[in-house]
């Protein structure tokens, strides 16, 4: 299951990824039609189309929420200036971990890093992994590893 997820946020990146660099909405794109042509050409791979359905739709939905969270953890790179390919990384990576919170942020940021290492440059997987971490840290989610969540109350 883990691989067909891995597989499925492949092609949210490649759908997503597509999208953005033939200019979106600003060049009159629908999303619908390039999720559902990359869809079919892995559909016999992927068991749960509804998943990658959900990481577009999610992504392309909450991008303002999501850049808004990106920008002062990078804050020496805007959004509009990092690269396409880590910039929808780091969307998806955004997203599973501050908004749809169904997968382990463990999970969320190694999916993007290893994202980022197959298909970004040379430094984008450090890059991925140093921003999302960077949000995480500072997020109302976050568990440091020292704090055991079995902890018992103290009884006053």
């Amino acid at each position: 299951m883990a691989s067909n997820r891995h597989l499925g946020r492949i092609v949210a990146m490649q759908t997503l990824y597509e999208y953005d660099f033939r200019g979106g909405e600003a060049a009159g794109l629908e999303l619908s039609p390039i999720l559902q042509r990359n869809l079919d050409e892995f559909r016999d791979n992927i068991e749960d189309t509804q998943f990658v359905e959900d990481v577009v739709e999610g992504v392309h939905t909450h991008q303002d929420q999501i850049d808004a969270i990106i920008s002062p953890a990078a804050p020496e790179w805007p959004v509009d200036q990092i690269a396409k390919i880590d910039k929808i990384i780091l969307r998806i990576g955004v997203y599973e971990l501050m908004i749809k919170r169904e997968v382990p942020p463990k999970v969320a940021i190694n999916e993007a890093v290893e994202l980022a290492k197959t298909f970004g440059g040379e430094n984008s997987s450090k890059f991925i992994n140093g921003v999302l971490g960077t949000i995480y840290r500072n997020s109302d989610y976050y568990e440091s590893e020292e704090e055991s969540p079995a902890k018992p109350a103290e009884q006053g």
